[in-house]
């Protein structure tokens, strides 16, 4: 059986079967999206209007909120119009973008999650170099790299995985396009071994990625524990807490997802871990990095006031940023 030509659709799975039930999900889904929307629309607008945080650091935190952002609307929008519509189905074609689009923003974000670990590794450990190596130049061509990475990486299992022939039906057990479902559709053995062995790659550079972040938070804590002040430490410890946080959700559940034991496997606990890094952690990951930073809460403020502040003078005149 071919795989284009006979599989005119997918069948996602239906998170719900009663009509009362699926529209719970279809306005929990909404307020999701509008939140991540939100959050990280927020983060967005506070690091471009504020010269404050223009700085290596926050121009990764915008392109993080880029890529959770892309995640959101890849996933987000088709599980609420199943929910609101009562279907389950996806075209093909809307499949293989749904893939291609969520493995480049999954894969884009773990690059940038690592860039920002050096980041924070340099600011720490190396503070007199900081401005050499993580210059303007340098900044700009590491967020590329980490948009080339993802790009590549997303090409690279999208086209091998839409290559294969698939003769196991066309049923989805997840809420979205997914890899590692879609190959259990495959009756190509070594197409396959092909789509498993890029995933097993990239759970290597995943992991590489996991080594280098310990290794880097393990003298980035001897440096802290060595300022002699507390004030200093703390606000040390603040700016790496969050980072710190994002990065252990993001891999502890791209992990589980991928890679748990099939005896421990079911559609329940699969969607909830899908869930949890795909929707959750991309909403959860504004909050979590403007809980304990109090640069970027006081250019949120400064944004929101400024804004409410034109509004209230001028209604029609767009939103302007106090410096």
């Amino acid at each position: 059986m071919s795989n284009s030509s006979s599989m005119p659709q997918f069948l996602l799975l239906a998170v719900a079967d009663r009509r009362e039930l699926q529209l719970l999900h279809f306005w929990l889904f909404l307020a999701i999206s509008l939140a991540a929307l939100l959050a990280n629309g927020l983060i967005l607008s506070a690091v471009a209007c504020d010269h404050h945080l223009r700085t290596p650091r926050y121009f990764f935190l915008l392109n993080l909120s880029l890529t959770d952002l892309g995640c959101i609307c890849t996933t987000v929008p088709k599980a609420m119009h199943n929910s609101l519509w009562n279907t389950g189905t996806i075209t093909y074609t809307g499949c293989a973008a749904q893939v291609f689009f969520f493995a480049f923003f999954i894969s884009a974000e773990f690059s940038l999650l690592t860039v920002m670990g050096y980041d924070r590794y340099v600011a720490i450990c190396k503070p007199l170099h900081y401005g050499t190596l993580l210059g303007s130049r340098a900044c700009a061509h590491m967020a590329a790299a980490a948009w080339a990475a993802g790009f590549l990486s997303a090409l690279l299992h999208t086209a091998n995985t839409f290559s294969l022939p698939l003769c196991q039906g066309n049923a989805l057990g997840q809420f979205f396009c997914e890899i590692p479902h879609i190959l259990k559709l495959s009756c190509s053995h070594s197409g396959s071994l092909r789509e498993l062995g890029l995933i097993v790659f990239s759970a290597c550079l995943i992991f590489g990625g996991f080594v280098f972040f310990v290794f880097s938070y393990v003298q980035i804590f001897r440096a802290v524990l060595r300022i002699p002040s507390q004030q200093g430490r703390h606000k040390a410890f603040s700016t790496c807490l969050p980072h710190l946080a994002v990065v252990s959700l993001f891999i502890s559940t791209l992990f589980f997802a991928h890679l748990k034991p099939p005896s421990i496997s079911s559609p329940s606990l699969d969607l909830i871990v899908s869930l949890m890094y795909s929707v959750v952690s991309p909403t959860l990951n504004p909050l979590i990095y403007s809980l304990r930073n109090q640069e970027l809460k006081d250019a949120l403020r400064k944004l929101i006031t400024g804004c409410f502040s034109e509004a209230i003078n001028s209604p029609s005149s767009a939103c302007y940023v106090p410096h």
